[in-house]
């Protein structure tokens, strides 16, 4: 990846960088987070919810490291790792997903639901 692609994707409004990260994960079957030191997932609050945070590669995530997740590291996740553990895991504790953040702003939340119809309608389409 590019750093005028990273740039580009980076200036996008959370609506269409949630739309360009649904169809990367579509065409690459991965996607990315972030974990603490201690191999736990990187969680922030907004309101009364609860985010983890995915991006659609690694090189968007650094963008992020700054911003109070200084000792984190990207993690990446296959579509197996997605629905074997991870949605489970957002289903039992209520997560919301916080797709596509940058710069320490929010990207796209969704619930686990609008997220994982949105994925299945594009993986349809492959």
């Amino acid at each position: 990846m590019n750093i005028k692609e990273i740039e580009s994707v980076s200036k996008l409004a959370p609506l269409d960088r949630y739309r360009y990260f649904i169809k990367k994960v579509a065409d690459y079957e991965e996607l990315w987070t972030i974990v603490d030191e201690n191999g736990d997932y990187a969680l922030s609050d907004i309101d009364d919810g609860v985010l983890i945070s995915f991006w659609s590669a690694k090189e968007f995530i650094y963008s992020n490291l700054d911003q109070g997740w200084a000792n984190c590291e990207p993690l990446k996740l296959t579509l197996d790792d997605l629905e074997e553990t991870v949605f489970d895991l957002i289903a039992s504790e209520s997560y919301l997903i916080n797709v596509f953040p940058v710069n320490g702003k929010s990207g796209f939340v969704v619930n686990l639901d609008e997220f994982a119809r949105d994925l299945s309608d594009e993986l349809k389409k492959y």
